[in-house]
């Protein structure tokens, strides 16, 4: 519980940061608060204080900073984060995932825990945070994930079209939800793609249309 502390940050509200290592999974087994409501704080935190790191660097547009926000706030970046910070090995999760969170869960943490900093530090702190975990990684132009969905898109775009995606749940397990996405343009499926979560599915479906474009 003191991974925080090499940032400097020493959280008061224990029980707080308890529930942002807490998964709904395990939170339904316990009959505890889960992180989903600090998720969604966080990950409007993080947005904020990427857009204005961005929009700080003058000879940025406004496409380039909305493609590069979009590279460091996904999931695959978070669980980078996540590492550096290093809570996984906290974070309760049911038995159903076998005391083992996946990424999706790890991303998520990070979200709820960035919203924990927020309420018990202050916005200064919470931006610091992020400024020592998050911006290192953009200065360095590390390529943490690949935006299929930008990429195909703009593609389309050289032709005045648009994409659309398609949503389908293939699983409502809560512990193991999975769904698939048609990416269609013009009501012509392209591609089509499975994932743990919509977005994830979502970018897997540019990507497979993306590779048969190429062909």
């Amino acid at each position: 519980m003191d991974f925080l502390k090499k940032y400097g940050i020493e959280i008061n509200n224990k029980k707080l940061l308890m529930i942002a290592l807490t998964h709904s999974s395990y939170a339904n087994e316990k009959h505890l608060e889960h992180y989903e409501r600090l998720e969604y704080l966080g990950d409007s935190i993080l947005q904020l204080i990427i857009s204005e790191y961005l929009y700080n660097q003058k000879d940025l547009k406004e496409g380039q900073m909305s493609k590069i926000r979009a590279s460091y706030v996904c999931e695959e970046a978070l669980n980078v984060y996540a590492k550096d910070v290093g809570y996984e090995k906290c974070i309760k999760v049911g038995n159903g995932l076998h005391g083992i969170p996946n990424n999706t869960i790890i991303a998520d943490v990070f979200e709820a825990i960035l919203a924990v900093i927020y309420l018990d530090q202050g916005f200064e702190v919470c931006k610091k945070y992020v400024y020592d975990v998050v911006v290192p990684h953009i200065k360095k132009q590390e390529s943490l994930f690949l935006d299929y969905k930008t990429i195909f898109q703009e593609l389309i775009q050289t032709s005045q079209k648009s994409v659309v995606y398609d949503i389908e749940t293939v699983s409502e397990d809560s512990n193991n939800p999975l769904f698939k996405a048609s990416a269609k343009v013009n009501d012509i499926i392209l591609g089509v793609g499975i994932g743990k979560t919509k977005k994830e599915a979502e970018q897997n479906a540019a990507k497979d249309a993306l590779k048969k474009s190429a062909r």
